[in-house]
C-alpha cells in the first residue's frame, strides 16, 4: 500500500498573460491537468486551473482574475484535456477564451439562456 502524503496545496494568482507559460511549466514538471472552472464575482471572472502531481499528491492551482471583456488564451494546445472546461467557461459564463483547439461554438449544452452564470445584460 502506498504511503499517504498530505502536502500543502498551492494557489498561485497570475496574470492572463502568464497563463500559457505557467501551464506549460507545470506540464514540463510532470504535473497533470486535473480540472478548470470559472466564477463570476463582483464584476470579474475568476478562472482556476488545477494541476496534480500524482507522486506527491501536490495540488497546484493557477488563478486568473480578469475583466469580463478581457480575452483569455486557451491552454488546449498545451493541455488538450482542457477543451471541455474552456468551452464550458465560454458558454456558461461568457468568458472570452480565444483559440480553443475544438471550439464547440456555444453548443456544449442545450440551454435557452446565453451565458446563464455570467454577467447579466443591462436592460
Amino acid at each position: 500500500m502506498s504511503e499517504v502524503k498530505n502536502p500543502e496545496n498551492i494557489l498561485e494568482e497570475i496574470e492572463v498573460s502568464d497563463l500559457l507559460f505557467r501551464a506549460m511549466e507545470l506540464k514540463k514538471k510532470g504535473y497533470r491537468f486535473s480540472q478548470a472552472h470559472a466564477a463570476y464575482i463582483e464584476g470579474k471572472y475568476e478562472l482556476s486551473y488545477s494541476f496534480s502531481d500524482y507522486e506527491t499528491y501536490q495540488l497546484h492551482n493557477l488563478r486568473v482574475v480578469c475583466d469580463v471583456d478581457q480575452k483569455v488564451p486557451s491552454i488546449t494546445e498545451i493541455i488538450p484535456a482542457a477543451v471541455f472546461y474552456e468551452n464550458e467557461m465560454k458558454e456558461l459564463f461568457g468568458v472570452k477564451i480565444e483559440l480553443i483547439s475544438t471550439d464547440l461554438d456555444n453548443r456544449l449544452y442545450r440551454i435557452n439562456v446565453e451565458k446563464p452564470l455570467g454577467p447579466k445584460e443591462e436592460a
